[in-house]
């Protein structure tokens, strides 16, 4: 099950890449993979459950857990048949290659596939985020210049991403409180008590959110302005059935919780008679759909939340119904635009004439939604009715499904005498790929309610896990029941109700304004930004100092007050006051002075230049204090990392005044500032006091001792970084390489970056002594001594930084400080010749180290993965290859050494990157004599 979901990944790239020209061809090639779902679905019909695993870090509950049952079967046959059809009539319907369009369906495909697959609630709210990020592709990508498709894609992700949030908070307790995340388990053994009936709560919230369910429904009618693919495929057939389906997933847990039933079937019935009234009132076509789904969808949460087996069979039957008949009136609005122009109801006539093979199959889709004989909308609406035929309670639902049913038949006909009525005389019209498809999903729904044994077979086994309130079955004749005459009295009704209002085209402007959730959301996003910026302009004054006191204040009142309150009222930790000691060295003592007075020093320099050598200076102080404690590795490292931070920071402060501004703070502004500076080091010392001393458990420094003499490592700091936890270094270059691209985005500000070649002299300039092509210094002036302490200095640094790099294994080292001295060799060659300068000593552009040394991290992690040796095994623990040659001596080289050199190249590239945006940004500035 994951190599299927996996798959969609690969298509949705590989696709539109191999046939991106060819846009027929490639939609139907990327319809394939979803058909081939689909089939996979229905050979599996009757075999029971088929579970999967994947542990990945199941210490934490991180696994992968799959489940194909009759409810994700079902759910396969929507996602995959429906969205084969809607693929290969993209392929007809865009004018032009939409790669990014087709590829983003086909992940949407997969997202929706592992959604419905997933058995763990942590792993479904992963595909439930990610069908929420292809929503919002999908919507706002066609044509992105329009502001009215951005402010809908806005506003569904915003909708479903908030409410996805407070689901995942609901999953969160319901986990707890189970003691698992397994959907199967919990349902097996619901949880109950207080907990659980939070959680219960706030899950349905994130599904009436993605649902639609009224007041949460003005995200859909908004999306419409998406191409009709997209609306027919997410916002008919698949991404709202999410939580439909996530309700029909818990029902059987939660299904007779307090809280469920009345929440589920009230939010249900409002949006099925909400929905309905809104639809009567569009006259464009798509939102008169839209509006229609929001009320179907409202019937659906009915049914499948009511928590009983009739229910439930009606519910699954209607949830497959419903993208057979919903999909192809979207994709028949999308055809009558392409021909017509237009798909305002009050501006077509006479449509029925130029399409007349679409308006036979419209009308055979909306007879199935309207729950005509022999379609399977008509067999899904009979055991709905008699579901809730029973009295009581269910008699007022009853009630409520039958006056939607109603409303159901009017906007349907509606639609009809919209899309196709009027008078025209035209020639008839219309290319088979774009009809076809229209035509194949309503056949499919004539043919399963002709059938419905076929349908009983495949909603039964789901229907059967829940309470048994009959031994009801799908079928087209239950005789003159109740049901029956309760179709009867719907249909007559909603005839009634289109001829009394829904005929006028467009409808008359209401006096009153019924649930105007567009309204309500605009005005809750306008108070939420209003807030925002009442709050900003109070908190953020502008003023650095303030923000680090205001922090600074916090350390100290929350874990500065308890841990100091622990100590007085002597219930924390026991301290051994004897193990304390002044110093274990005397040089100790001496770099401790050296740090407390650089730091005094800067806080009283005026200079901006004087202030960043101190600075420099409590780094190079603490770097001896690694020295002292026997760290070389993390002292060469914060060497390295002081040094450059120091040029980046002078370079940095050409652009600022070389004094400070006057300081105006008063007296007791400075006693503040003196105060909570004071307290949040005595603060700071004493919990690294506490924390020293107060350890009640071995350190974990001698196990990774352990380990990395096993795998023959002597660098145990090298051999964590690249063995070990080799997964979160990779995070952290992978931090690295989105730094490098925000210090482009920001410095550069649309500046072109130096190619490769930017340093090639023009004709007839002349060469510089020392360096290659000389461009202008950005410290200003040339000196001759860089310039030959750059020629000479730099290419026995790169060789040191390779030494470095290969010798991490066994000596201090590794491919962090090996990229950092790397990278002094080019600052030796940026400082007195510039970006041409450094250009010309580039052999590539920064960003392609930066890629390369990411692609080649993750591919030794992949290979080693692949091979059974990631995390536990044999492929980064080893070594390739082991000799002894004449002049180097004894070699070894580690496998985990093709980890490390990604890890220098990133780290080259991230330093490169600076100083070829900080130039770009520096020498673009004309000097005095330019501008005189």
């Amino acid at each position: 099950m994951l190599a299927l979901v996996l798959a969609y990944a690969v298509v949705a790239v590989a696709v539109p890449w191999a046939l991106g020209r060819r846009r027929r061809v490639m939609a139907c090639v990327a319809a394939v993979l979803p058909a081939v779902t689909a089939g996979w679905a229905a050979s599996q019909v009757g075999r029971g459950a088929v579970t999967a695993r994947l542990d990945w870090a199941p210490e934490l509950g991180l696994v992968f857990d799959f489940r194909l049952d009759a409810l994700s079967i079902v759910m396969l046959l929507l996602i995959g048949g429906v969205g084969a059809v809607v693929l290969c009539y993209a392929g007809w319907y865009f004018e032009r290659p939409e790669r990014l369009m087709i590829g983003t369906l086909v992940a949407f495909a997969g997202a929706m596939t592992g959604l419905v697959l997933a058995d763990n609630l942590l792993v479904l709210y992963v595909f439930w985020e990610l069908t929420t990020v292809s929503s919002f592709v999908l919507i706002g990508a066609t044509r992105p210049e329009r502001a009215e498709d951005r402010r809908a894609a806005a506003q569904a992700l915003l909708t479903t991403t908030a409410f996805g949030l407070v689901m995942l908070a609901g999953f969160v307790l319901l986990g707890q409180t189970a003691g698992t995340y397994r959907i199967s388990a919990m349902a097996a053994d619901p949880p109950s008590g207080s907990p659980a009936t939070a959680g219960v709560v706030l899950v349905l919230l994130g599904a009436f959110a993605k649902s639609a369910q009224v007041p949460l429904h003005a995200w859909l009618p908004a999306a419409m302005v998406a191409p009709t693919p997209v609306s027919a495929y997410l916002h008919a057939a698949a991404m709202v059935k999410a939580g439909v389906y996530l309700v029909a997933r818990l029902a059987p847990a939660f299904g007779d919780a307090g809280v469920w039933r009345p929440l589920v079937v009230g939010v249900g019935l409002l949006s099925l008679l909400t929905g309905g009234v809104l639809a009567l009132r569009q006259h464009d076509l798509k939102r008169l759909l839209a509006y229609g789904t929001v009320s179907q969808l409202g019937l659906l949460m009915v049914l499948l939340g009511d928590g009983t087996r009739t229910a439930a069979l009606a519910g699954t039957a209607l949830l497959l119904a419903h993208g057979l008949f919903k999909a192809p009136l979207f994709l028949t609005v999308g055809t009558v635009e392409h021909e017509t122009g237009t798909r305002r109801a009050d501006r077509l006539s006479g449509a029925w004439r130029r399409l007349p093979v679409l308006a036979v199959t419209a009308t055979a889709a909306t007879a199935s939604m309207i729950g005509l004989p022999p379609f399977l909308g008509f067999v899904a609406k009979e055991a709905a009715m008699e579901a809730f035929a029973h009295g009581g309670w269910d008699v007022a639902v009853l009630a409520g499904v039958v006056a939607g049913s109603a409303l159901t038949v009017a906007y349907g006909v509606r639609f009809l005498v919209g899309a196709f009525g009027g008078r025209a005389e035209v020639t008839p019209g219309g290319h088979w790929g774009l009809v076809g498809p229209v035509v194949v999903l309503a056949v499919a729904g004539f043919a399963l309610g002709v059938a419905p044994g076929v349908m009983q077979k495949l909603a039964g086994p789901y229907a059967d896990t829940l309470p048994s309130d009959g031994e009801y079955k799908l079928a087209l004749w239950h005789g003159l029941g109740l049901a029956l005459w309760l179709s009867v009295v719907a249909l007559v009704v909603g005839a009634v109700v289109f001829v009394l209002f829904g005929r006028t085209f467009p409808v008359r402007r209401a006096r009153w304004r019924f649930l105007d959730a567009q309204r309500d959301y605009d005005g809750t996003v306008e108070g939420i930004l209003a807030g925002a910026h009442a709050v900003t302009t109070r908190v953020q004054i502008g003023s650095l100092p303030v923000y680090l006191g205001v922090i600074g204040a916090m350390a100290l009142v929350v874990p500065g007050s308890a841990l100091v309150a622990a100590l007085v009222r002597g219930t924390g930790p026991e301290i051994p006051v004897d193990r304390l000691r002044a110093w274990d060295d005397p040089a100790q003592v001496v770099l401790a002075v050296v740090v407390i007075g650089c730091a005094l020093a800067a806080l009283r320099a005026r200079r901006r230049l004087t202030a960043a050598l101190l600075l420099a200076g409590t780094g190079y102080g603490v770097g001896g204090l690694f020295v002292v404690q026997g760290g070389p590795d993390l002292a060469l490292t914060l060497f390295v990392v002081e040094t450059l931070s120091l040029i980046m920071l002078v370079l940095v402060l050409r652009r600022l005044p070389v004094r400070y501004p006057e300081r105006r703070r008063t007296g007791p502004a400075r006693a503040v500032a003196g105060t909570v500076s004071v307290c949040l080091g005595g603060f700071v010392a004493l919990f690294l006091v506490v924390a020293a001393l107060s350890r009640d458990s071995r350190p974990v420094g001698a196990g990774y001792a352990r380990l990395a003499a096993e795998e023959g490592a002597e660098n145990v700091v090298n051999a964590i970084l690249v063995e070990m936890r080799a997964l979160d270094t990779l995070g952290e270059i992978t931090v690295l390489g989105v730094a490098a691209m925000g210090v482009v985005g920001l410095v550069t500000s649309g500046r072109r970056l130096p190619s490769p070649s930017g340093g090639e002299r023009g004709p007839g300039e002349a060469r510089s002594r020392w360096l290659a092509a000389p461009g202008r210094p950005p410290l200003g002036g040339s000196s001759v001594v860089l310039e030959a302490a750059a020629r000479f200095l730099g290419p026995t640094i790169l060789v040191f930084s390779l030494y470095l790099l290969v010798a991490g294994h066994g000596h201090p080292g590794g491919g962090f400080v090996g990229g950092l001295v790397a990278g002094m060799a080019f600052v030796l060659r940026y400082l007195p010749g510039g970006r041409r300068e450094l250009a010309t000593a580039l052999p590539v552009r920064p960003s392609v180290l930066i890629g390369g040394g990411l692609g080649l991290a993750v591919a030794t992690g992949a290979a080693g993965w692949t091979a059974g040796g990631f995390p536990h095994g044999e492929f980064l623990q080893g070594e390739v290859w082991h000799a002894s040659p004449p002049v180097l001596g004894e070699v070894h080289v580690p496998t985990s050494l093709f980890f490390d050199i990604g890890v220098y190249l990133v780290v080259l590239g991230l330093v490169l990157t600076i100083l070829t945006t900080l130039g770009a940004s520096l020498e673009d500035e004309p000097d005095e004599e330019e501008a005189v």
